[in-house]
Parts: C-alpha cells; sequence; structure tokens
C-alpha cells in the first residue's frame, strides 16, 4: 500500500498522564470546579461509524425508519455530525474495526468485521474508516480505533490471522499518514467471551506487536486494551499499555470507581493516562421500563461515573444505547444511529461536556 502524502494537521502524543494535540496540553489551562481539565480526553462510544453486517439472513435487522440499510449512509452522516459534537468539547471519538453489538447487547449471528478470515483488511471498510478518520484530523479531534470485537473475531480463522489483523492496522494507519490515532487492541479483556486464546489469554503479545510496528515505521501510536467491566487491567497490561483503559458499565458505586482509579495508579510504575472508554452509567440501569427515569446526571459531589472520573483526573466515555421501548433518536451504539444530539440523554451529556470543557 503506498503512503499517503497528505499533510496532517493533528498529531496526538502522551506526556505522563497527559494527553497532548499538537504539543499543547488538551484543554489547556482548563480548570471545572476546582478541578484540573486540562490533558484529560474526553470520549464518547461511537463503535458503530463503519458499520456494515455481510451476514444476509440479518442484515434487515437494521433498516433505518425511512429505507433500507446503508453502511456509506451510515458513515456520511458520522462525519456529518462530528462538527457539533467537537463544538461541545469532545475530542476523541471511540470506532472499533469489529464494532460492538449493534443491539447495545448481546450478539445472534450478525457479522460486522473489517478484517477477513485470513487478518486482511476489507476495502470497503476502510475506506469508510479514512472518511472518519480525516474528517477528525480536520478538527483537531482523536480517533481510539479498536481491533477486535469478542462475538466477531471468531470470523478470523486461526491466531495467525488475528496477529496478521493488527500488523495490517498499524501498518493502515502509518500509510495512511495519520498521527491523531491510537490504538485498542481488544475491547474488554479479559472475557471467556473472545474465541481466540490470544486475545482472551495473551494480549500482551498483540500490544507489543502493535507497539514494534509502529516503531519499524517511525509512527507514534499509543497502545492499550481495555479492562472488562469492572475487573482491573492486568499487571503485565499496566505495565505494556502507553495508556490505560477501564470500563464503568458494571461500576456501579462510584466510590468503587474512585477506589480502582486508585488502585491502578498505585500499581503504575510510571505515570500514565487513563481512560474510560465506555460507562453507561450513570443513566442505565441495564433495562428501564418504558416512562422510568434514568438516575440523574448531577454534578455536584461524586454521584456518578462520570464525576468520579473528571474529579479524579480520569478521562470519560459515554456509552449510549438504545433500548427496547427507545426510537431511532436514541442511543450511539444501536444500528441505524441516528448520529446527531438528537435525545434528552445525548443533550444532557454534551451540555455538561460543554461547561466541563469550557467551549460554552
Amino acid at each position: 500500500m503506498a503512503k499517503q502524502t497528505k499533510q496532517r494537521r493533528t498529531a496526538v502524543t502522551i506526556v505522563g498522564q497527559e494527553f497532548h494535540i499538537n504539543g499543547q496540553p488538551t484543554y489547556k489551562g482548563r480548570v471545572w470546579q476546582e478541578h484540573k481539565i486540562e490533558g484529560l480526553l474526553m470520549n464518547v462510544r461511537l463503535v458503530q461509524g463503519i458499520f456494515d453486517d455481510l451476514n444476509p439472513e440479518t442484515a434487515h435487522l437494521w433498516h433505518y425508519p425511512d429505507g433500507p440499510w446503508d453502511p456509506d449512509r451510515n458513515t456520511n452522516e458520522f462525519v456529518a455530525a462530528m462538527p457539533e459534537w467537537h463544538q461541545h468539547g469532545l475530542i476523541c471519538a471511540v470506532v472499533n474495526l469489529q464494532g460492538g453489538s449493534p443491539t447495545g447487547y448481546g450478539n445472534h449471528g450478525w457479522i460486522n468485521s473489517a478484517i477477513d478470515p485470513d487478518g486482511a483488511l476489507r476495502t470497503d471498510y476502510m475506506n469508510r474508516l479514512s472518511k472518519i478518520v480525516d474528517r477528525a484530523d480536520e478538527l483537531g479531534m482523536v480517533i481510539m480505533l479498536g481491533i477486535f470485537y469478542f462475538a466477531q473475531d471468531q470470523h478470523l480463522k486461526d491466531e495467525e490471522a488475528v496477529k496478521k489483523a493488527v500488523a495490517n492496522t498499524v501498518d493502515w494507519i502509518a500509510n495512511q499518514g495519520y498521527t491523531n490515532v491510537i490504538l485498542e487492541i481488544a475491547n474488554e479483556f479479559p472475557t471467556h467471551q473472545y474465541h481466540h486464546e490470544i486475545i482472551r489469554e495473551r494480549p500482551e503479545e498483540l500490544i507489543r506487536l502493535a507497539q514494534k510496528r509502529a516503531a519499524s515505521h517511525k509512527l507514534n501510536l499509543p497502545v492499550s486494551i481495555s479492562s472488562f467491566a469492572a475487573k482491573l487491567p492486568s499487571q503485565v497490561v499496566l505495565d505494556m499499555s502507553d495508556y490505560i483503559l477501564i470500563h464503568g458499565n458494571s461500576v456501579k458505586d462510584p466510590n468503587q470507581m474512585v477506589q480502582n482509579i486508585e488502585t491502578i495508579r498505585s500499581l503504575c510504575q510510571t505515570p500514565k493516562p487513563i481512560v474510560n472508554n465506555e460507562d453507561d452509567s450513570p443513566w442505565s440501569p441495564r433495562k428501564l421500563e418504558p416512562g422510568q427515569k434514568a438516575p440523574g446526571w448531577r454534578t455536584e459531589g461524586i454521584t456518578n461515573n462520570f464525576m468520579a472520573c473528571v474529579k479524579n483526573h480520569v478521562s470519560w466515555g459515554f456509552f449510549d444505547w438504545r433500548q427496547e421501548h427507545e426510537g431511532f433518536n436514541e442511543g450511539y451504539q444501536c444500528v441505524p444511529v441516528n448520529w446527531q444530539i438528537s435525545s434528552e440523554r445525548k443533550k444532557t451529556f454534551f451540555n455538561i461536556l460543554t461547561k466541563i470543557s469550557g467551549n460554552a
């Protein structure tokens, strides 16, 4: 693959426990309610930005209210929404080559993978991804790019294909000349739901592979892997990762989130940023009944995981999924997606983010 010669505008780096863009800390100088915001990477789980379903038996599930499913429409509408997200203070979008559950939770036969069985990258998926990363580069945003998702990794035929997928992803980033990408090897480790043992049991090999491949390109590419729900990363993952990824979906007590953060910091041998890049708290018990109000988004005290993270200098990521009784305007996880700030839940999050980031 020929290298791109286009001049890129946005370069992300890590300095100690903080993220920098173009040599300056993110949210430079920003303090909110006496808490330092500078250096954080506020993000939203937007993993379906390049989604498609390669299984003809399930592809009909994703029709829009006004027409059939269209993967190009999906990506184009994602790109069109990015400037508004950025205006509200969002500087990182989380996208995954194998997406996430298009129903929020669970997987039932659909095939969504930018990676073919041999570990090669599918051209149509990567063309859609280029649109997203290009627009992020223009806006000064970072893309956190995930590679593997459980219930999809089984479509790679063997361990060698898994390794090739990692190498090919790093090569693609380097050949495109992207400097605004950070890598998430896999979504949620450890979990028995991964088919391939190297992801499930030995992810440090894939972290090392990605780091060495990036170094061979002289590419600055921070690499990590997210830990499963309330579980803390293993010591080897903490040691090897360039930044630490945690999730908060099952952490229902925000004081537990604070404790997890403190434990991780005590175990890290060198200072590293901590990023929560998937959290459906505070808004979601796993199922809201029609008319039931979600827990509040109060900003005083440590009242939810969002505030627990921000007030302990940890980046937070909004995981918004559409429940069974909710309509098209709800949720950023569920396909088809309305990528606009189209629901009260989305509006509430972005309004708080605007205040925290100083973009008001």
